[in-house]
């Protein structure tokens, strides 16, 4: 009965250090956190990044790992919202910068002029999607 309780504790260690492992490199290569101090212009707070990336990461695993309901008020639930939105924001647009993905799809949709409506298509498309699933989708 206690080997099978060690050899979970391995396996889950072993498949958490695989996660974060691949979770850091990818971050590391969309190269997130130098592109937002480089935009900011907030070199000084590099390091505020760097922690703030570490304990985001380790709540998120106590979070998900634990039984706590948190009951927040809906104007700190907004603004978590946001924040998840944010985040969610610079990675597309890290993973997209990196990939290039902007000028090869307007160069073959012969919209090489207008990449800024291209731009707005995918925004409104998203607005709109995530209107119609909250507002009528998921009633």
């Amino acid at each position: 009965m206690m080997i099978s309780y060690v050899i979970e504790v391995f396996v889950g260690l072993a498949g958490g250090l695989a996660v974060g492992s691949g979770f850091v490199a990818f971050i590391t290569v969309l190269g997130i956190i130098p592109r937002l101090v480089q935009l900011s212009k907030s070199k000084e707070f590099l390091q505020l990044y760097e922690w703030a990336v570490i304990l985001g990461a380790l709540f998120g695993i106590f979070i998900s790992f634990s039984h706590i309901s948190v009951q927040a008020p809906i104007f700190i639930e907004m603004i978590w919202g946001l924040l998840h939105g944010i985040f969610i924001g610079m990675l597309a647009a890290a993973l997209t910068e990196v990939l290039n993905v902007f000028p090869i799809l307007a160069k073959r949709m012969r919209l090489d002029q207008k990449i800024e409506l291209l731009v707005l298509a995918i925004v409104f498309g998203k607005i709109i999607g995530s209107l119609f699933q909250w507002v009528i989708y998921v009633r």
